[in-house]
């Protein structure tokens, strides 16, 4: 199907060359800057067509320039700087700068009211807590990306260390031990109140380490397995922790997780009143009004960037190149040397740390820490979205985590009531059913859909690393001799 869907679109850029006057021949003979000039336009052009669908004219400029970067500069566009290409990094400083001044421009003076003009089908454009909860998983699914894309483990328990850091924030930052009284740096506490209230930066920082090191006690005896057993055992660990915080109450007497009450609340971040004074910098978020959730998405913005900052670090490091060589062929890594327990461990410890920064900015965002919000879906989600987006791509994974994200928190909602309003009760197109159609009932139904619609057509991920699509359409294994005779 996906050589039929090339060979289509083959067939109708030659046609509409054809149209143009130009011939197979003719357009060969072009010079190559020509060529290129010639495709600009036409891939402008198709852009232009698209904005204009999506009827985002009345943001012309900002429309004009992303399809400019996004389909010009960085495919056909030469631009060097000290004999270095600059196109591979216009797409993601672009893709930066829209999303640090999207608080500005997606919102009205209010923040509250929307200030772009809606979509079709999906309506508004995403909300700031959309946005927060799309950094969020952006982060854990990078993390787990260490451990799935670069070395290839399936891990299906990964919303253990999610749980652990959401409850270390709940340790470190609320009256969760009322029975002490200590203090460093927390904002927004009551006076008089007891409990840990630790920074919340340094609650990041601590939550990160705790799951790095579960990380490595979970992994030592887990990682000696393979493939199918792996997954089970991971499952087991990632059923188990969620069990013993629903039920931490009373361990020996003593309350852990509050059960299923779950932690609340939690102090928010804050740089206090010195830095606030001095720099500027909000002292405490949780009293910022209409600008509350703008200071959590560029938090979390910098979060995801610190975690890209790793991770491509890593991956071109040396234990990344080991992780890679571990993925592609176990027993050959074993025998060039590389030592396989110590660096699976890594990989687990460094999604570990991750997940569990996620997990403790995510329950600082919502105030508390309920042992419901960990179930196993969760790693399942995240882990279909690496699938999706490209297992060892760090823009695929983030394209697809913030897709997913979008679709469970705003997406199906959108869709689901222009179905009705056009196709339900009282439609205003013809009416199709009778009663509402409640489409995000069927949430995971559909992710599974998108999920086998692109293994089928596209099997490496919407955004793959070449690596891993040339494993998937060319094989790592030895060709056969009756097919190198053919």
């Amino acid at each position: 199907m996906r050589r039929r869907l090339r060979a289509a679109i083959s067939a109708g850029w030659w046609e509409a060359l054809a149209r143009l006057g130009l011939s197979h021949e003719r357009w060969t003979a072009l010079p190559t800057t020509t060529r290129r000039a010639v495709k600009a336009v036409i891939w402008t052009g198709i852009g232009l067509l698209l904005v204009a669908f999506l009827g985002v004219w009345q943001w012309s400029a900002l429309a004009i320039a992303a399809v400019v970067l996004v389909l010009v500069v960085p495919r056909y566009g030469g631009v060097t700087i000290r004999g270095r290409k600059v196109g591979p990094y216009i797409i993601p400083l672009a893709a930066l700068a829209i999303a640090i001044t999207y608080p500005l421009y997606a919102y009205n003076a209010d923040g509250v009211s929307p200030g772009l003009p809606q979509l079709p089908i999906f309506g508004t454009f995403p909300l700031m807590s959309t946005m927060v909860n799309m950094g969020i998983f952006s982060m854990m699914a990078l993390g787990l990306n260490f451990v799935v894309g670069y070395a290839g483990l399936l891990d299906l328990g990964y919303v253990a260390f999610f749980a652990i850091g959401s409850y270390m924030a709940g340790w470190l930052a609320s009256s969760q031990f009322s029975q002490v009284n200590i203090r460093f740096g927390g904002v927004g506490v009551i006076q008089g109140l007891t409990g840990i209230h630790i920074s919340v930066w340094l609650v990041l920082l601590a939550a990160g380490i705790v799951t790095a090191l579960a990380g490595v006690i979970i992994g030592l005896p887990t990682l000696r397995l393979r493939g199918d057993y792996l997954a089970i055992v991971t499952l087991g660990f990632g059923e188990i922790l969620p069990i013993v915080a629903r039920n931490g109450d009373s361990l020996g007497g003593f309350n852990l997780t509050n059960g299923t009450g779950g932690i609340t609340p939690i102090d928010p971040p804050g740089f206090g009143n010195w830095f606030h004074h001095h720099l500027g910098l909000p002292a405490n978020y949780g009293a910022l009004g209409t600008t509350f959730d703008r200071d959590y998405f560029w938090t979390v913005l910098v979060l995801v960037l610190l975690t890209i900052f790793c991770s491509a670090r890593l991956r071109d490091s040396r234990l990344g190149r080991a992780w890679i060589a571990i993925r592609e062929d176990e027993v050959a890594a074993a025998a060039m040397g590389i030592p396989l327990m110590r660096t699976k461990t890594w990989a687990y410890a460094t999604g570990a740390f991750f997940g569990g920064v996620a997990g403790a900015y995510y329950a600082s965002y919502n105030g508390s820490s309920n042992p419901d919000e960990f179930y196993f879906q969760i790693s399942v989600f995240i882990l279909v979205m690496v699938i999706l987006g490209g297992m060892g791509n760090i823009w695929g994974v983030i394209l697809g985590a913030c897709f997913l994200t979008y679709l469970n928190s705003e997406g199906l909602n959108n869709i689901g009531a222009w179905l009705n309003g056009h196709f339900g009760p009282g439609g205003s197109d013809f009416q199709v059913w009778h009663t509402p159609l409640d489409v995000p009932l069927y949430n995971f139904g559909i992710y599974g859909v998108i999920l086998v619609v692109v293994m089928l057509l596209r099997p490496e991920g919407l955004i793959p690393s070449r690596r891993r699509a040339a494993e998937l359409h060319e094989g790592v294994h030895d060709q056969p001799l009756y097919d190198a005779a053919v």
